[in-house]
């Protein structure tokens, strides 16, 4: 009996440690498992890199002037860097009217020595984004150029010196961009202050420097004064090759031309009181428009090309203080 017990003992204790090495064993296995937790379970969505503020405004495509006026003006650096900046961007049809309301080309503004002043004057240091600004109603904030601009909100409409900003919030690595319909510009840059600057129809003919036949003309036949008194004048201006092949076909000299006592009619012939500036002369095609003189002159449109009495205009909308200039390549004759 006592041997049984003993035989029973050994035996259950053989069993514990077998089962005990059989558990090891299996924590084993399941400990060398792959374990996934939930997040890892979880596909991780692929995250593009933000862009900064210029390869934005360039994808956008619809920035092309803002982008070219940024290279013109060596800005491009100063706006991929760090910042973060605010800039209130204008887009191309924004460029168009503004350009329109300052007489001058894409070219000229790329050209002007204020280009970068103008473009700074879109940027605020720091990153504003469109519930700051709203809280900036009637005040007014540093730009970049050092000029202030003034936040207007009325309602849901946020302005910038009273340009509605159409779109906000567009976020770039380094700065936001809030799109605006307008350009914004200093108060020397404005058209009222840039028109005060301007020289006369007399004063500007002189200084381009290609008019020389015309100014003499103008004062041979005494209408310096005229053209120099408020206005506002629109000039026809033949260049100085336009007098030259006039003269040619005429058969006289530059002196008889100043002689001919016809000199005054012949130069009043190419005035038209008013501002006629080169849009409304498009929607002129095929009419008839009075000069100084008293007799008219015909307008003729073809393309992208103006004519007067069959002559074409070669260049428009070179703004003076007291009228526009556009110039011929001929000499209009009654």
């Amino acid at each position: 009996m006592t041997r049984t017990r003993k035989f029973l003992a050994l035996l259950l204790a053989i069993s514990l440690v077998a089962a005990a090495c059989g558990g090891t064993d299996e924590a084993s296995e399941t400990s060398e498992a792959p374990v996934t937790t939930v997040a890892e379970s979880m596909e991780e969505p692929m995250v593009e890199e933000m862009a900064d503020i210029v390869d934005t405004a360039v994808a956008a495509g619809s920035f092309t002037t803002l982008a070219a006026a940024l290279d013109a003006a060596g800005l491009v650096d100063t706006l991929k860097s760090d910042g973060p900046f605010t800039v209130f961007a204008p887009t191309d049809d924004a460029f168009a009217a503004a350009l329109t309301d300052l007489g001058m080309s894409a070219d000229e503004l790329l050209a002007n020595p204020d280009l970068a002043s103008i473009l700074t004057y879109h940027v605020v240091p720091g990153k504003v984004l469109a519930a700051d600004v709203i809280g900036l109603d009637g005040q007014s904030v540093a730009t970049v150029n050092g000029a202030d601009i003034q936040i207007g909100v009325s309602g849901e409409t946020v302005t910038v010196n009273g340009i509605a900003v159409t779109a906000t919030d567009i976020e770039a690595s380094n700065g936001v961009i809030h799109v605006i319909d307008g350009v914004l510009l200093p108060d020397a840059m404005q058209p009222e202050a840039m028109e005060e600057s301007l020289n006369d129809i007399v004063e500007t003919a002189v200084a381009a420097g290609s008019f020389n036949t015309l100014a003499a003309a103008l004062e041979t036949a005494g209408l310096v004064d005229t053209l120099k008194s408020e206005g506002p004048f629109t000039v026809f201006a033949p260049t100085d090759d336009a007098f030259a092949a006039a003269l040619t076909e005429l058969g006289i000299t530059a002196e008889e031309l100043l002689a001919n006592p016809d000199l005054g009619g012949i130069l009043t012939y190419h005035v038209v009181p008013g501002e006629v500036l080169a849009a409304d002369v498009i929607g002129l095609d095929g009419q008839s428009v009075a000069t100084v003189n008293g007799a008219d002159i015909v307008i003729g449109v073809e393309g992208g090309t103006v004519t007067i009495n069959g002559i074409d205009v070669t260049t428009t909308d070179i703004l003076t203080s007291n009228g526009v200039i556009h110039i011929l390549d001929g000499v209009l004759l009654p």
